[in-house]
């Protein structure tokens, strides 16, 4: 019986729920292109660009709300 390395990837319990088909992210990434404008697309990707930034900003203050927690518990 062969064993398991130590350094396998574990797999999350989510990764055997089937994708929710109406997910945003899901919609979005499947949305036919072909319809829109150069300039549709250009506001699509400015929207997205913002989307993105936004979503690091919150990235950022959850790590530093962490990064201030654990330094006021080791006082």
């Amino acid at each position: 019986m062969e064993r398991a390395s130590v350094n396998a990837p574990r797999m999350d319990v989510d990764d055997n729920l089937p994708r929710r088909t109406d997910d945003p992210l899901t919609l979005l990434r499947l949305q036919d292109l072909d319809p829109f404008s150069v300039d549709e697309l250009n506001a699509r990707i400015a929207a997205l660009e913002a989307e993105i930034a936004r979503v690091r900003g919150k990235i950022d203050a959850a790590v530093n709300h962490r990064a201030s927690a654990e330094s006021l518990f080791r006082r």
